[in-house]
Formats: structure tokens, C-alpha cells, sequence
């Protein structure tokens, strides 16, 4: 009964103990975040925001330090501070509202009353690390908001780029990024380039595939294995091409960069029918920005060629040419693609559908008698064109 008692009394104690510390703390707020920034406005103080999740290790291990007394004394006179979930639909709406993008958890995001971003911070688990990102925040000569100025006034420094481009990561600014990893890369010796800073570098930053250092990292595959692993050295590689290519950026490639991203894929071991398959449509709405009609034709019948298509894939490419197509000579051959997919015998819906494209495809080429039989193809199914 005693050892019960014991036991008891300890358990007490570290309730108590852990209400103490949340207490003095920071205090979070869990009203939405809508009437979090309405309290801002109404007291004059910055938001603070973590944003967390409950299944992640190292914001769990964050705790401890967001409820010491010191770091709570220091945010609860200078912020109004809410925690976000990330895995939760608002949480994710808000961060779309504000066009940002969560590159690792913890992220501490800090606001001004109308919601703009002041600044952000990936922070060291310590109560001075926390306190500094905080008084950072407060401080418009450091805080994130001036980056861009301070850039383009020529601040250079490696630290200032690494957190400038982490920055363009956190705000969807790629255009940001690429600028500063790229002037980064240049400051570094060839010979450090795959070093463990320039490595993390790699897998946290770097969103373009013609950066100096992941042009060495693909022309060193060995030395990267070797040293970090074949899978995580295959995985950063792809990251950065696969980024690279479907970025705002990339949709604009001309066709040899297109196919640079292909055969980078290639040489670090993507099976070249699945590279072949992930470039196709850049690829071919490369070729239409060049207007290169015949071009786009050959690589997309190569694909239905080399494939066994099924009809909603047929009446995508139909559709994609029929739209977007420079011209018209690539008709007779939309018209064969349709063709095949009816051979499929699909449902009425989507022969009302295909029909509806082949009327397009006949129409853009001139062939009128045959545009109105397939309309009437397409009505008689039952769908109003």
C-alpha cells in the first residue's frame, strides 16, 4: 500500500510539474487561426506559428523547450503564438492561402497582424536557438522579410545564400532559389562539393538540375555512393530532376533540356522506358512552344506504339492534340488514335466522347462531311455537342 502511495504521489507530482511548465511556457492559442490574427490586429503583436505534427519525433522533442519559462516569457510579451497541425485540412488551407510550402517539421513561421510573412526558421532544439529566432523575427535588418533586398544589394555571404534559398523553398519562390543556390555553388570549390554540407545542400535546396554541384554529382555518381549510399544518392538525383523539370520553370524547357532531365535519369538508374514515360508530355508541349507539329506526332505515336493504351489514355493524347496542336497535320494521325480506342470497345460515354474528338480531328482538317457524321455519332449516344 505504501509503494501504491509512493507511486501516486510521484505521478502527482509530475502532472503538477508538467502543468507548471506548460504554464509558464508559451501560450498557445487553439481558437482558429482567423481569430488568432484578429487578436493580433487588435493588440499590435506579431503571430507566432509552429507549425507540427503529433507523429513527428523531433517536434515532440521540441516540447520541453517551447514550455521553459524563459522561452515562454520571452514569446508571451512579444507574440501572439498558435501551433498548427499540419495534417489537418485548415492547417493546410491556411499555408495554401499564403502560397507556403513546409520543407520539414518543425517550421516556425512568424506574422505580422495582416498575415504577410516576417520571417521563418528550421531551429536547433535549445531555448537560446528558439529565443533568437524570435528576436530575429523582431528585427528588420535580419528577419526574412529583407532577403530579397539584401540580396539584391549584393549580401553574399554562404550562410546568408543557404537561409535565402531556404526561404525561396519556404515562400515558392524558385526563381529565388535557383539565384542564390546557384551563386552559392559558385563560392564552393569543386573539391567540396560533396562534402556533408554541400551534400545536405543537395537534398534540402538545390531544385535545379544545371546547379554546378549536382552537375559534378551527376558526372561523380561513384563518389556520392560511396560515400551516402547508392538509394539516398539515387533519390537526391531524382529529387532535383524531377523538380527541375516539372517546376514553373521547367514548363517553359526547350526540348534539349527536356532531354537532358531524361538521360540524367537514365544514368542513375531509372529504367529508360519509365524516364521515357515521365518526360513525354514535357516533351511534347516542347515541341508544340516550337512548333515542331511533326515532332510531337512521331514522339507520341512512339509512345501508343511501344504501349498497350487504354481508352482514357487515348482520348487524353486525342484531346491534347486536338487543343494544342500548332496546326493541323497531326490530325490524320489523332484520327488513327481514336480509331483504335473505339476498337476497345468502350463504354457509351466514352465512344460519345472519342467521337466527339474525332469530329475535331476531321474538322481541323477540312474533312467537314466526316466532322458532322462523327458529331452525329457522338449525339446519337447520347451526349449534346
Amino acid at each position: 500500500m505504501k509503494k501504491i502511495l509512493v507511486v501516486l504521489l510521484a505521478a502527482q507530482a509530475l502532472l503538477v510539474s508538467v502543468a507548471t511548465a506548460q504554464k509558464a511556457g508559451i501560450q498557445f492559442r487553439t481558437s482558429p487561426i482567423a481569430a488568432v490574427f484578429q487578436e493580433a490586429r487588435r493588440t499590435g503583436k506579431p503571430v507566432f506559428v509552429e507549425i507540427f505534427s503529433p507523429t513527428c519525433h523531433v517536434c515532440e522533442s521540441f516540447i520541453p523547450t517551447l514550455a521553459d519559462a524563459r522561452v515562454g516569457k520571452f514569446y508571451n510579451g512579444k507574440f501572439i503564438s498558435t501551433k498548427l497541425d499540419i495534417g489537418l485540412p485548415s492547417t493546410r488551407a491556411f499555408l495554401d492561402s499564403r502560397r507556403l510550402f513546409v520543407p520539414s517539421l518543425p517550421l516556425f513561421l512568424y506574422f505580422d497582424p495582416q498575415q504577410n510573412l516576417m520571417h521563418f526558421a528550421l531551429s536547433n532544439n535549445s531555448t537560446d536557438e528558439v529565443i533568437r529566432h524570435g528576436t530575429n523575427a523582431l528585427n528588420p535588418q535580419v528577419r526574412s522579410q529583407t532577403m530579397k533586398s539584401r540580396y539584391q544589394q549584393g549580401e553574399q555571404s554562404p550562410n546568408f545564400l543557404i537561409d535565402y534559398a531556404m526561404l525561396g523553398r519556404v515562400t515558392k519562390d524558385t526563381v529565388a532559389n535557383i539565384a542564390a543556390m546557384n551563386d552559392y555553388a559558385r563560392q564552393q570549390s569543386p573539391s567540396t562539393f560533396a562534402n556533408q554540407t554541400n551534400w545536405l545542400a543537395l537534398q534540402k535546396l538545390v531544385l535545379d538540375h544545371e546547379n554546378p554541384m549536382f552537375q559534378y554529382m551527376l558526372s561523380h555518381l561513384d563518389q556520392y555512393r560511396k560515400a551516402y549510399g547508392a538509394e539516398p544518392t539515387r533519390q537526391v538525383a531524382e529529387n532535383i530532376l524531377m523538380s527541375s523539370l516539372y517546376s514553373g520553370r521547367g514548363a517553359q524547357f526547350p526540348i534539349g533540356k527536356i532531354l537532358d532531365v531524361r538521360q540524367g535519369l537514365v544514368k542513375i538508374g531509372i529504367d529508360p522506358k519509365v524516364a521515357a514515360n515521365r518526360t513525354l508530355l514535357p516533351e511534347v508541349n516542347a515541341y508544340f512552344r516550337a512548333k515542331q507539329t511533326a515532332k510531337a506526332v512521331d514522339r507520341m505515336d512512339d509512345q501508343v506504339s511501344a504501349n498497350q493504351l487504354s481508352v482514357p489514355e487515348y482520348l487524353y493524347i486525342s484531346r491534347l492534340f486536338n487543343r494544342s496542336s500548332p496546326d493541323a497535320t497531326d490530325a490524320p494521325t489523332v484520327v488513327k488514335w481514336i480509331n483504335k480506342a473505339l476498337a476497345l470497345k468502350p463504354s457509351a460515354k466514352e465512344q460519345a466522347d472519342l467521337y466527339t474528338e474525332l469530329a475535331t480531328a476531321y474538322r481541323r482538317s477540312g474533312k467537314t462531311d466526316d466532322a458532322q457524321k462523327a458529331a452525329q455519332k457522338a449525339r446519337g449516344l447520347g451526349v449534346s455537342r
